[in-house]
């Protein structure tokens, strides 16, 4: 039995190998992209802006985009078996992605992952805004899909496991009861006062999630670090 009642997991770098929105800016998009990630890396502007902007940067349809994430991005091979045994231990993994979200159902289609409910973005092909936000929080505006509202509607299961490896994560892992961290969720993790398990792979979080450790349980600031409410 596990100690947790569910599982969130990020998508770019973690579940997938790659960061997937950052291969196809690269691959796809006008070279001024980075510069909204410095923005935010100074406080400039939220990661809503930053993600908005940068979907409107690049250039390719869907069917060109994500037969590049299919040929450029590998998922982790060990997360399939992972939500395997978590299946089997009845408790849910669900990816919780601050991405552009559309790569995210055929790659694991591709990699025959099924049974992964998936929290992110929607791509709007063809449409200005090309992104949209249905998973935010419904005051703030700084994340588009709102992490810690994802660990707060997971936890009525039971304890929430976080896992991921980016700036984005910051915001699940203080509310979540227990953090793999790995990259630069790591530093986060250490500023904000967060207990983290490090982690290379899903094995990784297995084995640990399996052990007697306690669970250290949340930091839960108030407000989130990130609280940007809408106007501001």
């Amino acid at each position: 039995m596990l100690p947790v009642g569910s599982v969130l997991v990020d998508f770019d770098g973690t579940a997938c190998l790659h960061d997937v929105a950052e291969h196809l800016l690269i691959a796809f998009a006008d070279p001024s992209w980075s510069e909204y990630d410095d923005a935010v890396d100074r406080g400039e502007i939220g990661l809503r802006t930053a993600i908005t902007t940068q979907a409107g940067l690049i250039r390719g349809g869907l069917d060109e985009l994500l037969a590049f994430a299919h040929e450029h991005c590998p998922m982790d091979p060990t997360f399939g078996p992972f939500v395997e045994r978590c299946r089997e231990a009845g408790v849910p993994v669900t990816l919780v992605s601050d991405g552009f979200g559309f790569y995210i159902g055929p790659l694991l289609s591709a990699h025959g992952i099924e049974g992964v409910d998936v929290v992110t973005n929607t791509w709007l092909d063809g449409r200005e805004p090309r992104i949209g936000f249905g998973n935010g929080h419904g005051e703030c505006v700084g994340c588009g899909t709102c992490k810690m509202r994802a660990v707060l509607e997971a936890r009525p299961r039971g304890p929430v496991a976080f896992v991921g490896e980016g700036q984005t994560d910051r915001y699940g892992a203080l509310y979540a009861d227990v953090t793999f961290a790995k990259d630069a969720l790591v530093g986060w993790c250490e500023r904000d006062g967060v207990p983290y398990r490090s982690w290379d792979d899903f094995d990784d979080v297995w084995t640990s999630l399996t052990s007697d450790t306690p669970l250290p349980g949340p930091v839960a600031p108030d407000p989130c670090p990130g609280w940007l409410p809408s106007g501001a």
